[in-house]
């Protein structure tokens, strides 16, 4: 079992609900995100629901990578060695390209990519020196295609995370530290909140399920939920332009 796992961005959508389910599962949790309130509501709440479990939170913005590093190590000592880390802050804003919002698009790329970088480098520095762990990395159904108009960004930068998951996965191949790469389907979130209903939309509780069942089997990659995300983004991979227009 992987006792003690960190979660960034854990003050809202996928991120508390893992943290709920996870805390239910018996594990130890360092949880982080940039509003320290939430984090300290959700910290009462579990601690209350699981009062042999530790939680511990800190006040964290991943795009500070001075402050990424200090976080997770001082997380590791204070639940005596971090099992799991879950990279899974992230932004969602966006405009299409050229249309004066460069600010908007620079700030989710900062984010979601270069901060994701920050966090496997401060993860690896914890785990090589055990040569044990494991690296979870929660990318994105739309890393599979480049997406138009104020997906663009966002896209690119799921796919990057899950390329960058790939090398070290396959640098690590066959060796105790395990990574993964999960990309989320439709899942009800703060994020998407503003999103009209779709029939491929889940709610969180059950979205977030998948999430989980997928982390702790320590698949290299996972489209969840399974159905319909995995045929669908084999689908995605492969079609021509036009019908993937049509599709999104």
């Amino acid at each position: 079992m992987r006792r003690n796992i960190l979660i960034t961005g854990a003050s809202a959508g996928l991120g508390d609900e893992m943290a709920r389910q996870f805390a239910a599962k018996g594990h130890n949790l360092a949880l982080t995100a940039r509003r320290e309130d939430r984090l300290e509501a959700l910290r009462a709440e579990l601690t209350e629901r699981h009062p042999g479990l530790t939680v511990v939170i800190h006040k964290l913005d991943v795009t500070d990578h001075e402050q990424v590093f200090e976080v997770f190590r001082k997380a590791d000592a204070e639940l005596g060695g971090l099992d799991r880390v879950i990279v899974n802050a992230g932004l969602g804003k966006g405009a299409p390209l050229g249309t004066g919002r460069f600010d908007a698009n620079l700030q989710t790329a900062e984010t979601n990519f270069v901060g994701a970088l920050a966090q496997a480098e401060a993860a690896m520095e914890l785990f090589r020196a055990r040569n044990a762990g494991h690296l979870v990395f929660i990318s994105s159904v739309s890393a599979v295609r480049g997406l138009p108009k104020t997906v663009t960004t966002y896209a690119a930068t799921k796919a990057g995370v899950a390329a960058l998951a790939e090398g070290l996965r396959l640098e690590l191949l066959r060796k105790p530290i395990k990574v993964s790469t999960i990309f989320p389907g439709y899942i009800r979130s703060e994020m998407n909140e503003h999103v009209a209903n779709t029939p491929l939309i889940v709610d969180t509780v059950p979205g977030v399920r998948a999430i989980v069942a997928a982390i702790e089997a320590e698949k290299a990659t996972a489209y969840v939920p399974p159905w319909p995300w995995s045929p669908l983004a084999r689908v995605m991979r492969y079609a021509p332009l036009p019908l993937l227009k049509r599709m999104i």
